[in-house]
């Protein structure tokens, strides 16, 4: 079992930067792969980015690369989502997961989320 609590989201302006971070806690961290998705009111979940267990694998939407960071610390246990350049379209909830297996699937564990709001 793997708890994630999310922190860090709020209201910014368009063109502004957040850092959202997320806190594991349970079973060994450093084991899993990890993600971050979002979702938009009226709008299905969707695929942020992830980051291989080993930090060494990277990936990331179209709507946000270049933009966007994912980073983690398998000492401290967290994983960090940079946002830069934030734009209206980039509101949404923002989980973070983990997970055992895959870094597009199987995710297995979520936070409760944080709201981002970006106005124009």
């Amino acid at each position: 079992q793997v708890q994630l609590v999310e922190s860090g989201g709020g209201l910014v302006q368009a063109g502004g930067s957040l850092r959202l971070s997320c806190a594991a806690s349970g079973r060994t961290f450093s084991g899993y792969n990890m993600g971050w998705f979002r979702q938009a009111p009226g709008k299905e979940r969707e695929f942020v980015t992830a980051i291989s267990w080993s930090g060494g694998i990277t990936d990331y939407a179209d709507s946000v690369k270049g933009r966007f960071t994912i980073s983690r610390d398998n000492a401290k246990n967290t994983v960090d989502l940079q946002m830069n350049s934030l734009k209206p379209e980039d509101t949404a909830v923002y989980y973070c997961a983990a997970s055992p297996s895959g870094l597009y699937s199987g995710y297995k564990y979520w936070g409760q989320g944080t709201q981002v709001t970006v106005s124009s």
